[in-house]
This record gives C-alpha cells, sequence and structure tokens, in this order.
C-alpha cells in the first residue's frame, strides 16, 4: 500500500468520522433521505434484495441514468451468456436508483451505491457479496477498487472514458490512480485515445482493449414511434417546426433566446423546447423566458388533457429528453458554447435529427467525431452562428433531413460495443473459476 493511498485512506475515513453525525442529522428529518443514507453507508439490510441466489454475482456501477442505460445493454447480454447470473446495479443519484428500477425490472437488484468510505465499502460488499464488480465510464474510485481486490473480488471498468479535461486532473493525483488501478483486473475503453490516457495514468497496458462505445447499441432501440406520436400530440407539433435545446447548461439559455428570437422573424410558429441539464434551474429559466416577453410551460404542467398552449416549454423532468428529441426539428446540444465538454449528441442523432454542437465537445469527442466523419452534424461558433445556420436549414428542410438520416445510420453502423464489454467480463468470470 503506498503512502499516496494511504494518506487518501486517512483523509477519507477522518471525513467520514467528522460527517457522521451530520448525515445521522439529515437523514432524521426524512424516513425517505434515511434509507436512502443507510445504502450510502453499506447497509443493505432493509433492502428487499431478490434474485441474490444465482451465480456468478455480477455488481456493476454506474453514476447516474446515462451510464444505466450502458449498464443495461451489456446486462442484457450477460443474461444470455450467464443466464443464472445475480445481477445488482448501483447508481449514486437519485434519478439514476429510479431511473434503473423502472427500467430493469426485478431481474436486478438496484440500489444506491456506497460512499467511498473503506468501512461503507467493506459493509457493501460484505452483504451484497458479488463475484465481480464492474464499474462503468469514469468510475474510478480508489476504497472501491482496492478493497474489492483485497476481498477476493474481481474488477472492471467497461465502457471507459477519461476526457481531455478529466485526465489534467488525474495525473495531478498519479501516484493514488497508479495504485487504485493496479487493482483492476481489466480496462475495456471506448477509444485508443481512452486507452493511452488511462495508461498513463498507470493502468497496465496488457490488461486494456478498446471495444467501442455501448451507448450506439442502446440508441437505435430507444426510437419508439408510437411514443414520437404520442408526444407530437401532446406538445400539438401539428407541422410546426420545433427547436429543442438539450442539456443547455449556465448563461447557455439566454443565447438560445436570443437565436430563437432571430428564428420566429422568418418562422414565427416555430415552438421552442428548452431541456436544462440540472432541472432544478427550470424556475429560474421560465423568468429569463418571461423576461424577454415570450409565455411558457413547464413540462410537468402537460398531459394528455393539458395539452402545449405557450410557445416556448421547460422539460423539468427527468429521463424524457431522449424520446422529445423525437418531435424536434433541430436540435442544439447543450454544455458545448460554454466549456463544460459538451453533452451526448447521439441521442438526438439515433432519431435521424440534425444536430448542432458548439467548440466545447471535449467529453464526447468520439460522437462527435462519429457525426463530422458522416456528415451528420454541425458545429456552431457562437449564438449568432447557430442561429444563421438554423434559420438556413428551417428553409431548406430535405438538405436538413439528409444530415439528419446520415448521422442516424452512422450510429447504427457502430452498434456491438456492448457485448464485445460484456465479454470482458464474462471472461473475468471464467479467470476467477
Amino acid at each position: 500500500m503506498n503512502f499516496a493511498y494511504q494518506t487518501y485512506r486517512l483523509l477519507t475515513t477522518v471525513l467520514f468520522l467528522f460527517c457522521l453525525p451530520i448525515f445521522r442529522l439529515a437523514a432524521s428529518l426524512s424516513p425517505r433521505h434515511q434509507a436512502v443514507l443507510n445504502q450510502r453507508l453499506g447497509c443493505y439490510a432493509a433492502v428487499r434484495v431478490k434474485n441474490t441466489g444465482g451465480s456468478p454475482r455480477i455488481w456493476l456501477h454506474a453514476a447516474s441514468v446515462g451510464e444505466v442505460g450502458v449498464a443495461k445493454a451489456i446486462m442484457a447480454h450477460l443474461v444470455v451468456s450467464m443466464p443464472d447470473s445475480a445481477l445488482i446495479l448501483s447508481s449514486t443519484t437519485e434519478h439514476g436508483v429510479l431511473f434503473a428500477r423502472e427500467k430493469l425490472g426485478s431481474r436486478v437488484t438496484c440500489v444506491y451505491a456506497p460512499l467511498d468510505f473503506t468501512r461503507c465499502v467493506r459493509k457493501a460488499f460484505g452483504t451484497l457479496q458479488p463475484d465481480i464488480l464492474v464499474c462503468i465510464e469514469t468510475e474510478i474510485w480508489p476504497n472501491w477498487m482496492i478493497t474489492a481486490q483485497k476481498m477476493g473480488i474481481k474488477t472492471a471498468l467497461v465502457n471507459g472514458r477519461i476526457s481531455i479535461r478529466s485526465i489534467r486532473r488525474y495525473l495531478y493525483i498519479r501516484p493514488l490512480m497508479k495504485e487504485t488501478l493496479k487493482n483492476v483486473d481489466a480496462f475495456s475503453m471506448i477509444r485508443p485515445e481512452d486507452a493511452e490516457r488511462i495508461r498513463s495514468m498507470g493502468a497496465d497496458r496488457d490488461k486494456i482493449e478498446v471495444n467501442g462505445n455501448a451507448k450506439y447499441d442502446i440508441l437505435p432501440l430507444q426510437a419508439d414511434h408510437i411514443l414520437k406520436t404520442a408526444l407530437a400530440r401532446r406538445y400539438r407539433i401539428n407541422d410546426r417546426p420545433v427547436f429543442l435545446a438539450g442539456s443547455t447548461r449556465t448563461t447557455e439559455e439566454n443565447v438560445i433566446l436570443d437565436v430563437y428570437q432571430k428564428i420566429i422573424r422568418s418562422f414565427p410558429e416555430t415552438i421552442l423546447l428548452i431541456a436544462p441539464r440540472h432541472v432544478e434551474r427550470s424556475g429560474h429559466i421560465q423568468r429569463l423566458v418571461n423576461e424577454r416577453g415570450f409565455s411558457c410551460q413547464l413540462r410537468t404542467h402537460i398531459d394528455e388533457n393539458r395539452p402545449r398552449s405557450a410557445p416556448v416549454v421547460i422539460l423539468d423532468t427527468i429521463g424524457e429528453l431522449q424520446a422529445t428529441y423525437s418531435i424536434a426539428t433541430l436540435v442544439f446540444c447543450g454544455g458545448s458554447l460554454v466549456p463544460r465538454g459538451g453533452q451526448n449528441v447521439l441521442e438526438a442523432a439515433a432519431w435521424g435529427k440534425l444536430v448542432f454542437y458548439g467548440p466545447s465537445m471535449e467529453d464526447f469527442l468520439d460522437a462527435r467525431d462519429l457525426l463530422s466523419r458522416a456528415g451528420g452534424g454541425i458545429e456552431v461558433r457562437d449564438g449568432k452562428d447557430l442561429a444563421e445556420k438554423a434559420i438556413y436549414y428551417l428553409s431548406h428542410p430535405e438538405e436538413a433531413g439528409r444530415i439528419g438520416r446520415r448521422a442516424k445510420e452512422a450510429i447504427r453502423s457502430h452498434t456491438g460495443a456492448a457485448r464485445k464489454h460484456a465479454e470482458v467480463i464474462h471472461r473475468l468470470v471464467r479467470d476467477r473459476g
């Protein structure tokens, strides 16, 4: 055990002891928070754990909603190759856990992830007793990985990605990362660049392979055209243009409203849908819209009996954005006109939509490059550029349609990664014996 990890373990232990009374006090105010806290502390005794009699016991950890979708795609292959396995999925966020319980059903035990404190992790592993621990994308937790190895649990990072932005932070703590990654048995990365970055952090080259992005596998399956028809009715589209700004971040909404004001001069019937990356900002965005003189509605105030009546709608819900892309004419993918690394442009492209994105796409370079190579996405410099291009493609719908179809076909041609990641997990099971 090296000095970097000893220091990390000491600091997290002290932090745990300091925070525990605060956690307990906060949890006492709400039974729901008490149940969540118990699981975050590694106590699953009160959880109705289903399907725990199977073997091997495979625990997949997904940070939030997006990673849960990846886990679902991988699990579909695990169920085929290891039908007697017990599957456990953990997530860090409430949205992730609720989404997992809704989408995965009774076949998978869904829980909150334990905090990265040694005591919590050891307790969680002791209760759920996984044979394999699989972390998805960028979930690299020192106490998780090192404790798992000490307890004889095989570990893997699958659909792994290390962005340009995050590699700089990881290299600052390379001694800790190297000690952590030494305890991981397999790295199944998305791109060669991700493989090289994890190697530079200290991963063993012989444990690394490149198997693509499992998100390509789930996107075509999510294109539910029955749902599209229902959404079009709920939002009263009736052949009106729809400009959808998805996963927007701070200050981008002002840019989007500037763009919308320019669009409606040429296309006054255009509907604007804004889906903030963090739904708790919905009230703030609603005030911005009203200050511009537009009426707007929250998505939670719209249903089959109360269809859309305002020109602007704010999606203040979780888990609906991917389906809502289906009714868009043009899509802007947020987090990209500000230095936030972008968001997943493929969710809209899977519907055959023309997707705009800004210059900051560092966290989704593989998705951006895929669309760029296929001629299925358009980068914009700023709000002025976005407005000009949006008006152009609204004026040339056939051209916009061709670009969207190229994007959709590019995604379909890159499926198969989920199966490869599942094979890595299966191989670990066989190695474990």
